[in-house]
């Protein structure tokens, strides 16, 4: 499979699962959706992948939401990934203010689960260990599986993203010594993921068969990644008729056309007042 794209593998021996995606084109539309640049858009780049990784893992057919609060706590930025391989992200900030990794920086993530209840959990996010130690501590503390993550954006001059993508090894239980210390090596030796994706050698099958080089494994899933927003007429309406019946009538106040712009992909929508006394009337 060619751009975008999720692959996931397990040792035979049942010792190891892998999953590498590519997410260079998502981020890419994404952070030009956000017009986000710089350390911004890196960010972003890196909690898309690691969001898609989690999601991948461990609820491949369900929604996983990230949320990264900054140092600065009024800045965040927010990744959603669905079970269609769509993802989406928005970052929050006043103007020249910036999204940072620190000591009160946090990441929460949250995952749906088959009976419909919420698993999250929430960690620090600091500047040492970065958004993959984040993510490793993430899945130690609320997943209880053992993980070594990898994330990673590169950004090009001009500030656009021009490589995204990463991998995760889980540890499963039928995990012996030996290839344990195996696996240990290698990760030790193993290139920096911000190497590998500046120098072309981040593809997700690439990766894969080089973690688990000389482990025999197969391939058990393989899926596309892209970037969509799920913002329509209908959800924005739903999203209005929540509001209190007082807020809508004063929407109905004012004649001119209701102008909302989604904060996700910046799609630009118009609703006439009529569209809002139908609504007002259902309520």
């Amino acid at each position: 499979m060619t751009g975008d794209h999720a692959l996931r593998a397990i040792t035979l021996d049942g010792a190891f699962r892998v999953v590498a995606i590519r997410t260079t084109d998502t981020a890419r539309a994404v952070v030009a959706a956000q017009k986000a640049s710089g350390g911004r858009a890196a960010l972003l780049g890196e909690m898309l992948t690691g969001t898609a990784l989690i999601r991948e893992t461990m609820s491949p057919d369900l929604r996983v939401q990230g949320i990264l609060q900054g140092d600065d706590p009024k800045t965040r930025i927010v990744t959603d990934c669905f079970p269609d391989g769509s993802v989406r992200g928005l970052v929050q900030a006043r103007p020249g203010s910036e999204v940072a990794l620190g000591e009160r920086a946090v990441l929460q993530m949250m995952r749906t689960l088959h009976n419909g209840e919420l698993a999250q959990g929430i960690v620090q996010a600091n500047a040492g260990a970065g958004i993959s130690g984040a993510l490793m501590e993430y899945m130690q503390a609320s997943e209880q599986v053992v993980s070594f993550i990898a994330v990673g954006a590169t950004i090009d001059p001009d500030g656009s993203v021009a490589s995204a993508g990463g991998y995760i090894v889980q540890l499963l239980p039928e995990v012996g010594d030996g290839p344990l210390m195996v696996m240990t090596e290698r990760l030790k030796e193993f290139p920096a993921i911000m190497e590998l994706l500046t120098e072309g050698h981040a593809d997700p099958d690439v990766l894969i068969n080089e973690l688990l080089y000389a482990m025999p494994f197969e391939i058990v899933g393989q899926d596309g990644v892209r970037f969509e927003c799920k913002c329509s007429d209908e959800r924005l309406l739903a999203s209005l008729a929540s509001l209190p019946k007082a807020d809508i009538k004063e929407l109905l106040d004012d004649p001119r056309v209701l102008e909302i712009d989604c904060d996700y992909c910046g799609r630009h929508y118009r609703f006439a007042p009529e569209k809002l006394r139908g609504m007002l009337a259902t309520h």
